[in-house]
């Protein structure tokens, strides 16, 4: 709820694109929201466009206020509200500036993350901090899941902010850009695994990157794709395995597969084989035990 006094003049949002096998178009998940409450939408496209950027001159806001938005705005842009334009970061700014923050911090293996609200200048988030808050993360925490307390959290300090913020009680902080670290946009081919690797880093790997892009290996000529899995402590072998090779483990009553690793293993508690429906790693094994001793490949 917003205080009293507030107005959302307009949402701004990506324009519509057809998705799927029938191209349909599906709402953007804040147009959706926004056309629920009643609040007009509008879809310009890119405000390097001069009509674009003289239309959202033309509603005089006072602050603009911007959340994932997928594209730079020109300087002439963050200078139209009196007020400036305030961004919602998933991250604890200076570290991991960038597109993927959220999956970067359970990849790094960090104990806590957090949102920022920094007042936005011409670089990709390098603008001065007004307030951070931070949550812990949680051992089986992946990327879907953080980001959904993280957009909980950032709009309750959005809330924060703001009355402070326009009230002129909030001096803006220069970030230290000697601390600044930097996240990258994610690619399907980056969940490829490479079983050279610990499986401690595996297993952050397959919660960073649920749900996209996913983490997968081949099984002969299919891919197969890990959902959901954990590291095992590495035990003592007569001799070497081939990081990739498949055995089973009895956990917990009943059958799970354990992939070797670098260091450990990793054990696979879902899984989905090309083709199939995503099953329980006892699941699996009923259907392909034939998998017992075989070594996963990168391609």
């Amino acid at each position: 709820m917003l205080p009293e006094g507030y107005e959302i003049v307009t949402v701004i949002t990506r324009p519509d694109k057809p998705v799927g096998r029938g191209q349909g178009i599906i709402f953007s998940p804040v147009k959706q929201v926004a056309l629920a409450h009643n609040i007009p939408v509008w879809q310009p496209g890119s405000f390097k466009r001069p009509e674009n950027s003289a239309g959202l001159a033309a509603y005089h806001a006072d602050l603009f206020i911007v959340a994932a938005f997928g594209q730079i705005l020109p300087q002439a842009v963050l200078d139209l509200p009196r007020y400036g334009t305030l961004n919602i970061h998933a991250s604890l700014l200076p570290k991991y500036r960038g597109v993927s923050p959220i999956s970067e911090a359970i990849l790094q293996g960090d104990a806590e993350t957090g949102v920022t609200i920094m007042l936005i200048d011409a670089g990709v988030d390098t603008g001065p901090l007004l307030l951070k808050r931070s949550i812990p993360i949680a051992e089986d925490e992946t990327t879907g899941s953080l980001t959904l307390k993280l957009a909980d959290l950032g709009a309750q300090a959005l809330l924060e902010v703001l009355p402070q913020w326009i009230s002129g009680k909030i001096t803006p902080i220069p970030q230290d850009n000697s601390a600044a670290s930097h996240t990258r946009m994610l690619r399907k081919e980056d969940g490829k695994i490479a079983w050279e690797q610990p499986a401690s880093v595996l297993a952050r790997k397959v919660r960073a990157y649920t749900p996209w892009p996913g983490t997968y290996t081949y099984w002969r000529g299919k891919l197969l794709k890990i959902i959901s899995a954990r590291a095992f402590p590495q035990t003592t072998s007569p001799e070497p395995v081939t990081p990739g090779t498949v055995s089973a483990l009895q956990d917990a009553g009943h059958k799970s597969l354990a992939i070797a690793t670098g260091n450990g293993s990793l054990v696979v508690e879902q899984l989905q084989l090309e083709g199939k429906k995503a099953m329980s790693a006892q699941e699996f094994l009923r259907g392909y035990p034939q998998i017992i001793g075989e070594t996963l490949r990168p391609h």
